[in-house]
């Protein structure tokens, strides 16, 4: 199928090692983050083996666009059933907690939105059986275009905001990193370091082998499911399907690079732990592990990720990215660079349009729920 002067054609995913080649010949001409890397995605489909199939897109002749897309069906509200395409992701909560950021369509840098005109208009008209396509996490810019070239209905199904710190920059200033923060996080963050340092030498360390980096890894997990929790949609580390994913990620890509494990010590003790994608020079955070301290003076996450920022901008890295998410401490210790969202475009169903309206109505009354609640509160409760 053509469009415009792109040409489009979809076939079945073939075998990692058949589609390897192609994919990184298209990425070496690609702005693509770590998660539309061969690095990422090559890895997705040799552990989960999804039934998928592949976008190609080519601009004469010459490889321009790949993408992923897996038709799930999901069902809602115990009565909905919705078929769904959705982009370089399974449909199964298990297998998606690995939850890929700054997704998109593979393209060659500068033709990002013909790429995705062609896709979508792919998808739109040469496949008529799917109600939503779901995309996330994307920009927030990205998802309106996708709207827009599309024309389908848009709902947002997520968002957060993306903080990180660009290490380029502040080594061209000069700068230490503390001296950029505000003065609060500065100190605590100088307390933390003092009185760490009565435990011991402050250190990051990093494993002398690949066995020692799945034992960081692993030993991350308690902490984590101390500070998220055990159940669904809480710690990854509760989902065998999360942790295989990465101790084998871990496995493959630890001796080329492709991971980070760093663990701050304070004298013999372990206080943090961060596991880290490293790509074209940018550092993702992708999850760490805390020690539960009872004194609150004492903050080894603050600590660890301004000492590893340090660490990093010494050794040439661009950027060092929080990625998703609104926690306190990414908005203290970074600045905000991009808003990810994970959005539906739906086709007009009648099903869709009675869900959407059903939904509009529940969060008016919640809304206007809220506000009653706000005139209480300012009368001392009494109507």
């Amino acid at each position: 199928m053509s469009a415009g002067n792109l040409v489009v054609d979809r076939q079945p995913v073939p075998s990692p090692s058949s589609l390897r080649g192609l994919w990184l010949a298209l990425e070496n001409r690609t702005a693509a983050s770590v998660f539309l890397s061969w690095q990422w995605l090559g890895h997705w489909l040799a552990v989960y083996a999804p039934q998928a199939e592949l976008l190609q897109v080519r601009k004469d002749g010459r490889l321009v666009g790949l993408g992923i897309v897996v038709v799930t069906e999901e069902r809602r509200h115990g009565v909905l059933r919705s078929r769904c395409l959705r982009l370089h992701q399974t449909g199964s909560p298990r297998l998606d907690q690995i939850w890929i950021e700054y997704n998109g369509f593979l393209a060659e840098q500068g033709l990002e939105q013909q790429v995705a005109r062609a896709c979508l208009t792919h998808l739109c008209e040469q496949l008529t059986d799917w109600d939503e396509f779901i995309v996330g996490a994307v920009s927030a810019d990205q998802a309106r275009q996708f709207a827009e070239i599309s024309g389908l209905h848009s709902h947002l199904r997520w968002q957060a905001p993306c903080y990180g710190v660009d290490l380029s920059a502040l080594r061209a200033t000069g700068q230490p990193y503390l001296d950029t923060l505000t003065g609060n996080t500065r100190y605590q963050i100088n307390r933390a370091r003092r009185l760490y340092e009565q435990r011991g030498e402050l250190r990051l360390v990093r494993p002398d082998n690949v066995d020692e980096a799945l034992a960081i890894f692993d030993g991350i997990g308690p902490l984590h499911l101390d500070r998220w929790g055990h159940g669904p949609d809480q710690s990854g580390y509760a989902n065998p399907e999360f942790v295989r994913f990465h101790r084998s990620l871990i496995t493959d890509q630890w001796a080329t690079g492709g991971v980070d494990l760093v663990s701050l010590m304070a004298g013999d003790q372990v206080i943090a732990s961060f596991y880290n994608l490293l790509y074209r020079q940018c550092v993702y955070f992708y999850l760490g592990g805390m020690a539960r301290e009872p004194d609150n003076r004492l903050k080894p996450g603050l600590l660890g990720h301004a000492l590893c920022i340090e660490d990093y901008r010494h050794h040439g890295f661009r950027y060092y990215d929080f990625m998703g998410g609104d926690e306190r401490y990414k908005s203290q210790l970074g600045s905000c660079h991009n808003q990810l969202v994970q959005v539906s475009l739906q086709r007009r169903r009648l099903k869709l349009r009675v869900e959407g309206a059903v939904r509009s109505a529940r969060n008016r009354l919640l809304t206007e729920a809220g506000r009653a609640g706000d005139v209480d509160r300012e009368n001392g409760g009494l109507r």
